[in-house]
């Protein structure tokens, strides 16, 4: 078991599947940031949503996904919309 489990917004599966694209600890997951990470995991689950992004940045962050700030939650939305 990783370090991952441990940020916030991180469960058993995403924990999993982070591991499994190379992402071991939360050091390697915050030097990534938040984009790359989510394009990783578009990658290989192309059913990847925006509210995983916003897990992502959250577990970055530190903070439950629910805590980002408005800004940010747009911030990430136009990104996510820019992928499709």
């Amino acid at each position: 078991m990783s370090d991952l489990i441990k940020l916030p917004n991180i469960g058993v599966v995403l924990e999993k599947k982070l591991l499994l694209a190379g992402i071991e600890n939360q050091e390697k997951a915050k030097n990534q940031g938040v984009k790359k990470l989510f394009r990783i995991r578009l990658q290989s689950d192309s059913d990847a949503c925006l509210h995983m992004l916003y897990g992502l940045e959250g577990a970055i962050e530190g903070v439950n996904d629910i805590c980002l700030s408005q800004e940010t939650k747009e911030e990430l939305k136009a990104y996510y919309n820019s992928l499709k």
